[in-house]
């Protein structure tokens, strides 16, 4: 995969989100068009995409993998970003975030082999 892309209204803004509040680490950036985060192979871009028919609010496809889920949860809840309860499947726990545009993604946490 090269990478999951986010439509959002204010890249700086989405940018600051992502690197301060999430804590991706940013790659490649075009000014205030397009912020690239590096995730290993795969790279997380957001940009304005109203111009390609994606409206900024509407992406969920991405899901970040954690260390630990309830304090990364409890962090963002302190932050006061919204936050859904964790769902629990018999291999993962997960629990789902809304950033300041209305994109959701997820935190994923797996259980021990």
């Amino acid at each position: 995969m090269a990478f999951v892309a986010y439509s959002v209204k204010d890249v700086p803004r989405a940018r600051d989100f992502y690197r301060d509040t999430i804590g991706l680490t940013p790659g490649s950036s075009f000014g205030d068009a397009w912020v690239e985060f590096n995730l290993g192979s795969t790279a997380f871009g957001i940009g304005n995409g109203e111009t390609l028919g994606i409206p900024p609010g509407s992406s969920f496809a991405a899901v970040f993998e954690v260390d630990d889920l309830e304090k990364e949860r409890t962090r963002l809840l302190a932050a006061g970003v919204p936050v859904t309860d964790v769902s629990e499947s018999p291999v993962c726990h997960s629990c789902f975030v809304t950033d300041p545009d209305g994109n959701r993604f997820g935190l994923h946490q797996r259980k021990p082999a």
